[in-house]
């Protein structure tokens, strides 16, 4: 039997690339998010500046993992609909028995996410919680519930520095706001309650800051020149994505939970990808 890997926000970006990293490692696979298809506009989705809707689409990434020979499960998800997120896991676990990794990396991207403290609307800290703290927790449980049936898996969480640092300016002058500083926070904190409570039952749980990624996410939201400007600092979608695939496989990861995983500066350090500069 093939082990799975359930990634969530799969349509595009790090989740796209993630799923595919995962695949090429001989796992199959169940992907979720809102677009199945291309084109598709969200409310509260991020778009290109000029309102159209960013590439990519589960059924485009389910169609790339099959021609590498895997098995692709599309599952839509939205994460500010429980229903949604708590019918996705039961899809993907009536299709195959079984979860082996599961990534958190879907997050609530609205145009809101970063607004500045005094224009900040209740309306939006709602949906970052449900977004960032009730979807990933509703997730998790159910799949960690069957991952202790069958004796272990892994779970990793994407953050970002946002939820563990100040911003260096602030919001609307490029830092982030505290919708999105509170959202990671709390992503944070998941993976080493999940260590601690089930290491002893086989569950092993990882925190991953991918740093900037250079992802058609990014270059909506702040543009090409920005996306350049940035690029002796960032990095390709695909070295978070091979850095999942190695917590996920190599017996050594097991000594980097409970800590904040740097994805850049720890792929060199640990040799899991060669400098993309």
């Amino acid at each position: 039997m093939n082990k799975v890997a359930f990634i969530t926000g799969a349509s595009r970006g790090i989740g796209r690339e993630t799923a595919l990293a995962f695949a090429r490692a001989g796992f199959d696979l169940a992907i979720s998010a809102r677009s199945l298809d291309e084109g598709e506009n969200h409310t509260h989705g991020l778009r290109n500046p000029d309102g159209t809707a960013l590439p990519g689409s589960l059924n485009a990434t389910a169609a790339a993992i099959r021609e590498l020979g895997r098995k692709a499960l599309v599952v839509r998800m939205d994460l500010l609909d429980s229903e949604s997120v708590l019918a996705a896991s039961q899809a993907v676990l009536a299709e195959y028995g079984r979860v082996d990794v599961l990534v958190n990396n879907a997050i609530y991207q609205g145009s809101d996410l970063n607004a500045p403290f005094m224009e900040l609307q209740p309306e939006t800290l709602e949906r970052v919680f449900q977004g960032y703290v009730m979807t990933p927790f509703l997730l998790t449980r159910a799949v960690v519930s069957q991952m202790l049936e069958q004796g272990g898996g892994v779970v990793i969480n994407v953050t970002s520095g946002a939820g563990e640092t100040d911003p260096p300016v602030a919001a609307g002058k490029g830092g982030w706001g505290y919708a999105y500083g509170a959202g990671k926070a709390a992503v944070s904190r998941l993976s080493g309650i999940l260590s601690v409570e089930f290491g002893d039952q086989g569950i092993r749980a990882f925190t991953l800051n991918p740093g900037v990624v250079t992802t058609d996410a990014l270059r909506a939201t702040i543009g090409d020149k920005g996306v350049i400007a940035l690029r002796a600092g960032s990095a390709p979608p695909q070295v978070p994505a091979a850095v999942m695939v190695w917590l996920a496989t190599s017996d050594a990861a097991v000594d980097h939970q409970r800590k904040t995983i740097h994805c850049q500066p720890f792929a060199r350090e640990h040799g899991i990808v060669e400098d993309w500069r």
